[in-house]
């Protein structure tokens, strides 16, 4: 899977002379938590986030609340002629539409951010959030259709894929996720199939000696 499939490509975005209380009111009122900054000719200056909104009020003053507006006037001189360019994190990490979902979601994790803008060509292209990430995820065990999700303990260093190949063709089924985690704690390796005779297969399994964990129903 990659970037591109997921990111956010329908972006709102702010040019770095936006005043702060502008920035607030965007916000909320499309409730997102970051806004690229961008130049006059698009190119991507930096991004606002959630938190630096927040940061940049005095501390009694809630800027997404329903009655931030009316609390403006309450700004010191400090924090009202604060734009985007003040606060923003400027040359943000990015990536590539291309490139695969697994190094975004490694330079989130390793930077300890939580997105980053989508650049093709020195263009923004869109925005990749953790929410995007948990959504790939999840699409990677998608259970609509009826068959099983079977764990096998691959600590022995078993390929368990010629097995399951071999199953698969043997009962006409349909192989649809085939996760490998060698490198875990426990090494493991979790398939997804799916087809009417699945159960045949799991039976064939459980008479082998290859080292399943479990065995769970999956869709209807």
């Amino acid at each position: 899977m990659f970037v591109g499939m997921w990111m956010v490509k329908d972006l709102l975005t702010i040019k770095p002379e936006s005043p702060l209380g502008d920035i607030a009111s965007l916000m909320a009122r499309h409730r997102i938590r970051r806004l690229p900054v961008v130049a006059e000719d698009h190119a991507l200056l930096g991004i606002v986030s959630y938190s630096d909104v927040l940061h940049a009020f005095p501390p009694d003053i809630n800027p997404f609340s329903a009655v931030a507006e009316d609390d403006l006037h309450r700004l010191g001189e400090d924090s009202r002629g604060l734009t985007a360019r003040d606060i923003m994190h400027p040359n943000p990490l990015s990536i590539a539409s291309t490139d695969p979902i697994e190094k975004a979601a490694l330079l989130m994790r390793d930077k300890k951010i939580g997105a980053l803008p989508v650049m093709d060509n020195h263009r923004l292209v869109g925005l990749i959030t953790e929410s995007d990430l948990f959504r790939a995820f999840s699409a990677l065990f998608d259970t609509r259709e009826a068959g099983v999700r079977i764990t096998f303990d691959i600590s022995s260093g078993e390929d368990v894929f010629p097995v399951v190949s071999q199953l698969i063709t043997t009962h006409h089924l349909k192989l649809h996720t085939f996760v490998s985690l060698p490198h875990h704690s426990r090494p493991l390796c979790v398939v997804n199939i799916f087809g009417k005779n699945a159960h045949k297969m799991v039976d064939a399994l459980w008479a082998s000696k290859h080292a399943v964990v479990n065995v769970i129903p999956l869709g209807s």
